[in-house]
């Protein structure tokens, strides 16, 4: 057995953290760089092409830290967090399906209880492009970390739902300082990553993750809620009435109980399937 399999993977994570960072974060000011935006504006105030840029460089740095991570410490080709496309496109049509389901439930259910009015919708060809491919590598990219390379070397040290936990912590850790946040949405992206992580637990594979990720923020944009609290393009604009813990507020629906009691379904849903007589099925079909 080679020696690198005697290295925790509790510890490889502890390792990766500070390069992560690191190089993704010194990409991603050189994106800024290229827009030839200021550094101190922050990814608030970027157009939808200059954050697809500056998103597209911490995408490359995510993969080349990882990749070297897998290589170098893992001992094992970047394609076993789980890139493996055979007999997992099921996963992917479910990850987009989940994802726009969430966010036609949550729109309507907000719009009858008055919680927000409709105002106009507006096609832009090029934004919507643009906003395809920026959720695509984000998505990608933050499944890549979090879920393939964090959750998986967790669990291979750990219980596995102490590592979901503990990687869906993290993964909430992140994101806790985007702007107009809470409490209820930290607890939504700490939801969001058990959700995101359960299917990962089960089939080893990121085809759902990755693409009910993409479709979760990419179905929030077009229905006119804000992407953890970040403006950007929306097909569909409708106005706030009320800034309640109901709505969301600013933060929009990541912040609101009504994502907390759909994400809270869908893991119980999906952890009943995935431990139901049919799990062997399901573990290969997703």
């Amino acid at each position: 057995m080679n020696e690198v399999t005697y290295f925790a993977g509790w510890k490889r994570v502890l390792l990766i953290i500070l390069p992560y960072f690191f190089i993704t974060g010194f990409l991603q000011v050189f994106g800024e760089l290229l827009t030839g935006q200021e550094i101190t504006s922050g990814l608030i105030n970027e157009s939808t092409g200059q954050h697809l840029l500056t998103s597209f460089f911490g995408f490359l740095g995510t993969l080349l830290v990882v990749y070297l991570f897998m290589k170098r410490l893992d001992n094992e080709e970047f394609i076993e967090i789980g890139l493996h496309l055979k007999n997992h496109k099921k996963g992917i049509l479910l990850g987009l399906t989940t994802g726009l389901f969430i966010m036609v439930a949550g729109y309507l259910v907000l719009d009858t209880l008055n919680q927000i009015e409709f105002a106009e919708t507006t096609f832009m060809g090029g934004e919507f492009l643009m906003t395809v491919l920026l959720f695509l590598i984000v998505s990608i990219s933050e499944e890549i970390f979090f879920r393939g390379y964090v959750l998986r070397n967790f669990m291979e040290s750990m219980n596995k739902f102490v590592a979901l936990f503990g990687s869906a912590f993290l993964f909430a850790l992140v994101h806790a300082a985007n702007p107009n946040l809470s409490l209820i949405g930290n607890i939504n992206l700490f939801l969001a990553g058990v959700l995101l992580g359960l299917p990962y637990v089960y089939t080893k594979n990121l085809m759902f993750p990755i693409a009910f990720h993409f479709s979760w923020n990419f179905f929030q944009s077009l229905f006119g809620f804000n992407v953890s609290g970040l403006d950007s393009y929306s097909l569909i604009e409708f106005k706030n009435t009320q800034d309640t813990w109901v709505s969301g507020g600013d933060f929009c629906f990541e912040r609101s109980v009504l994502a907390s009691v759909l994400q809270i379904i869908l893991i119980v849903a999906f952890y009943i399937v995935f431990n139901s007589k049919k799990r062997e099925k399901l573990r290969i079909g997703i």
